[in-house]
């Protein structure tokens, strides 16, 4: 039995791979050592003493002392027994649309459909994924539009956050619910915590993922933006469109722009064996791929999701440019599918 708080969730009791090995070791041994772990920490956020850290790679640096080989790591790991997902997924509608309230990366629809769930009383916190002056992910939870004014909340990172190390502590914060946004991998990591543990499917309202080709470890992409001339000082905006990589930087003309195809030697092995491209598992999913500049893509796939576009109609929070183009979708979709065999055979 673990705890959190003044709640109890029971931990059922599965067959280790490794017989004379803790879950952790079965963990280790079968996702980490092996390079697929996602880096999600969908493990750091049950483990019940909070042992497990966002090292590279995850670790659990005193698990011999400290562990209490309960096996919930194992049980919520998306990788531990892994099928992965492919394509666009079911979906209600797919929508292009753009914020009327916010000023996001494109659309700012992320933002939207957070801040539409709050204002309906579905939930009354998000987690966002900011950044300080270094572009050193942070994770913030957000009550208030107020909150929005600081601009690091808004755009793409491309670097690792610890959003579901937070989860916990948000869900028990939480009195009527906990939206969450994503990438596909956090995305997964969510949905088995809502599958095994009724203190996550009760408190986790909405649930909102990104389209993602790869993500990176901070120092690797910051050392290696530096060599092509980055200061992160003056970087104002980061965007990955038709195939390359842009870095925009306060006082300069042009951006810093290289093929994306270059991130491919400091790429993390987890990204490699990834193939879903528009976080299937999502409750609405958003990027920028299919709709035209300044909209965002939206995949409508459940009900809780599709109430809250309903919502965002109705008070006319959104400028909505219809249907999106499912079909300019395809090459990314399929690009992380031939990624995930070249890395396999």
């Amino acid at each position: 039995m673990a705890a959190a708080g003044k709640f109890e969730w029971k931990i059922a009791i599965v067959n280790k791979p490794l017989k004379d090995k803790t879950y952790f070791e079965n963990l280790k041994e079968t996702v980490i050592d092996t390079g697929i772990c996602s880096r999600c920490l969908t493990c750091a956020c049950i483990c019940p003493v909070d042992g497990i850290i966002a090292a590279k790679p995850v670790d659990f640096p005193d698990y011999k002392e400290r562990c209490t080989d309960c096996g919930a790591c194992v049980r919520v790991c998306p990788r531990f027994d892994y099928k992965p997902k492919y394509g666009m997924g079911e979906y209600l509608e797919f929508i292009a649309a753009k914020s009327n309230r916010f000023v996001g990366q494109d659309g700012a629809m992320v933002t939207e459909i957070m801040m539409s769930a709050i204002e309906m009383g579905m939930i009354d916190r998000a987690l966002f994924v900011g950044r300080n002056d270094e572009w050193m992910t942070e994770v913030f939870h957000v009550y208030d539009p107020s909150q929005l004014e600081m601009g690091t909340l808004t755009g793409t990172k491309y670097t690792f956050a610890t959003v579901l190390k937070d989860l916990k502590k948000a869900v028990l914060l939480s009195k009527k619910g906990v939206g969450i946004v994503g990438t596909p991998c956090i995305v997964s990591g969510v949905k088995k915590l809502q599958k095994e543990y009724p203190l996550f499917r009760e408190r986790v309202k909405l649930v909102v993922g990104l389209f993602c080709t790869e993500n990176f470890h901070y120092e690797e992409l910051a050392a290696f933006l530096s060599e092509k001339g980055v200061d992160h000082n003056r970087l104002i905006k980061t965007d990955i469109t038709k195939g390359k990589f842009i870095a925009t930087m306060e006082g300069e003309e042009e951006p810093v722009t290289f093929k994306v195809k270059e991130l491919e030697e400091i790429l993390p092995s987890g990204c490699s064996v990834c193939t879903d491209f528009t976080a299937v598992e999502a409750d609405v999913s958003v990027g920028s791929v299919g709709s035209k500049p300044g909209f965002s893509s939206v995949a409508v796939r459940e009900k809780n999701a599709a109430e809250v576009m309903d919502y965002i109609r109705e008070k006319g929070y959104a400028e909505f440019g219809g249907d999106a183009v499912e079909k300019q979708l395809e090459f990314l979709i399929n690009y992380k599918i031939g990624r995930f065999y070249v890395e396999s055979v």
